[in-house]
């Protein structure tokens, strides 16, 4: 009986509750969904989250193992990479890190959706790329995290 409590307890945490994270200004989330192209030279990378399991998960995010920031339900973050180049979009998640290795073209936006899945315990991560006019719609719908901070264990 005891169990079926902790575990009922559990689930209601993991899909309710809200977790939140340090935002950026109202001006830099406006410019970041004009969707401009990139800087000279770069691909522009938006990570967004905004699957409803998992409201109460915080889920860090890296590209080459740079620190992009802890992802929080309804948000977004912008960042640009050197194009014309592979890199490495990573999330924690239950076990390991679960990993996209995208070429980057220059001059492009890419998408790229962090979903949340659930485990016995605890909720992983996961990531998959969108088709730019679906993310830039998702995206539109969403407020943009202040980038760089991740949890203090990774």
């Amino acid at each position: 009986m005891k169990i079926i409590y902790v575990l009922t307890i559990t689930a209601t945490l993991l899909f309710s509750g809200c977790a939140s994270v340090e935002m950026a200004s109202k001006e830099d989330a406006a410019k970041a969904k004009e969707f401009n192209p990139p800087s000279q030279g770069n691909a522009g990378v938006y990570i967004y989250r905004d699957s409803f399991v998992g409201k109460a998960l915080k889920k860090d995010v890296w590209i080459d193992g740079k620190c992009i920031g802890e992802s929080a339900p309804d948000v977004f973050f912008y960042t640009e990479v050197e194009g014309g180049k592979n890199h490495k979009v990573d999330t924690e998640s239950e076990f390991s890190p679960n990993t996209l290795d995208l070429m980057f073209e220059t001059g492009k936006n890419y998408f790229i959706r962090q979903f949340i899945k659930m485990g016995v315990f605890v909720g992983g991560a996961g990531l998959e790329q969108i088709p730019e006019e679906q993310g830039k719609i998702a995206v539109a719908k969403l407020e943009m995290a202040k980038p760089g901070k991740c949890s203090p264990t990774q």
